[in-house]
C-alpha cells in the first residue's frame, strides 16, 4: 500500500515539475528533467544521506511514472491548469506522506528525532527545491506562502515522536501525515504564510 502511495505523490509532484517546465517554455527534455527531479530529488537526497541505495533506483516506476506525468502535462497543460486546484489536494497529500515515510525510515536508520525529522522535510520539499533552482527561480521554500514547509516539519515532529514512543507503522504514518495535508489544505484555503521580518510591508 505505502508504495502505491509513494507513486501516487510521485506523480502530483512530477505534474507540477513539468507545469513549472510549460511555464518557463522549456522543450520536452527539461520538462522532464524537472518532473523527475521535483518527483525524486527529495527521497534521492534522503537516502544519500542515509547511505543507502535511493529507492528511486530500486523499481522501474519511480522513473516511469514522471515520464507519464510529463507526457500528460506535455500534450494537455491547459487542461491540467484547469484542474490544479484538485492537484493541489494530492499535491499536498503527497507532502505529508512523503514527510512521514522519511521521517520514519530516518529514525530506522538510527537518527536522532531532530535529524530524523529534519530529513522528513528534506524528504517532502528536496524535490521542490531542485525543480525551482533548476528553472531559475527563486525556490518557494525561502518565501513560504501559503505555508509549504511549516506542515512538514510538523508533520515530521510528530512521526519523529510517534517513533520515540514506539508508535511506528502505517497508523503513526497515516497520523503525521494527515497532520501535515491538514495543516497545508487550511493554509491554502485561509491564505496562512508565515510572518515576514519586523517592518517588512506584504506584497
Amino acid at each position: 500500500m505505502n508504495h502505491v502511495l509513494d507513486l501516487i505523490g510521485i506523480f502530483v509532484f512530477a505534474l507540477s515539475g513539468a507545469l513549472v517546465g510549460v511555464r518557463r517554455r522549456l522543450d520536452v527534455v527539461g520538462m522532464t528533467v524537472l518532473a523527475e527531479m521535483t518527483a525524486l530529488g527529495g527521497g534521492i537526497a534522503r537516502d544519500l544521506i542515509l547511505n543507502v541505495r535511493p529507492a528511486a533506483f530500486s523499481s522501474v516506476g519511480y522513473v516511469v511514472v514522471p515520464v507519464l506525468a510529463t507526457a500528460i502535462v506535455f500534450f494537455w497543460h491547459p487542461q491540467v491548469e484547469r484542474v490544479m486546484p484538485a492537484v493541489n489536494v494530492f499535491d499536498a497529500a503527497g507532502l505529508g506522506l512523503f514527510c512521514a515515510v522519511g521521517t520514519e525510515k530516518a529514525m530506522y536508520f538510527g537518527l536522532s528525532p531532530l535529524h530524523a525529522a529534519l530529513l522528513g522535510v528534506t524528504t517532502a520539499v528536496g524535490g521542490g527545491i531542485l525543480r525551482d533552482v533548476l528553472a531559475g527561480q527563486i525556490p518557494t521554500l525561502l518565501y513560504d506562502r501559503q505555508l509549504y514547509a511549516v506542515p512538514a516539519m510538523l508533520g515530521s515532529a510528530l512521526m519523529a515522536l510517534l517513533y520515540t514512543l514506539d508508535l511506528h507503522g502505517w497508523p503513526a504514518t497515516v497520523a503525521a501525515a494527515l497532520l501535515a495535508f491538514g495543516l497545508r489544505m487550511a493554509a491554502v484555503r485561509l491564505g496562512l504564510r508565515a510572518p515576514l521580518a519586523r517592518g517588512v510591508p506584504s506584497d
